[in-house]
């Protein structure tokens, strides 16, 4: 099974954590999901895959990976079958990842306009908490009633930090944590 390391949880311009970005390791393959300075993925990927071609991080993602001879992050999909890697609109001009292996289903979505139909039943999503405590307690709410077996936000914004530093929880999911290791 996939091994999923965040490599940061925060939102842009967060001062306490890094970008929020993921690695999926699978066997020999190596792919890295957004990340930026301080939360790159390891110059060994085999791909990038963004979520926003047009976000603040992208001109540096760009220059990182010519740097280091990374691939450059683009929104495509990735097949290393019987891993499948498939970008799925969320918002206007950005995307989410839906990642397959066997009958196990994971989701990066940390750019979210609201719950995605495509995200429906799968055993591990990591989701945007930018959004106000309200917006983070409905996506919780919808992946709960929606059967999403594990909920890990990432991207973690004001509310959500302050939520964090007061011991709060989400009503449904865990707050990400940056270096730690989820299994699909």
């Amino acid at each position: 099974m996939p091994h999923l390391i965040l490599l940061g949880v925060g939102a842009a311009g967060c001062v306490e954590y890094a970008p929020a970005g993921l690695l999926l390791e699978y066997g020999h393959v190596r792919v890295g999901f957004d990340g930026g300075p301080g939360s790159e993925p390891p110059e060994s990927i085999h791909a990038w895959l963004v979520c926003d071609l047009h976000d603040d991080l992208q001109p540096a993602r760009r220059r990182i990976a010519q740097e280091t001879g990374m691939p450059d992050p683009a929104v495509v999909p990735y097949d290393h079958l019987p891993l499948r890697i498939e970008p799925m609109p969320v918002a206007q001009l950005a995307y989410g990842y839906r990642f397959t292996v066997g009958h196990r289903v994971g989701v990066w979505t940390p750019v979210l306009g609201g719950f995605p139909a495509w995200a429906e039943g799968a055993d591990l999503m990591f989701a945007d908490a930018t959004g106000s405590r309200v917006q983070v307690g409905d996506l919780a709410a919808d992946a709960k009633r929606l059967g999403v077996r594990r909920l890990v936000f990432v991207r973690l914004g004001t509310a959500a930090m302050s939520a964090l530093d007061a011991g709060g929880r989400p009503p449904y999911g865990e707050w990400g944590q940056e270096s730690r290791t989820y299994r699909l």
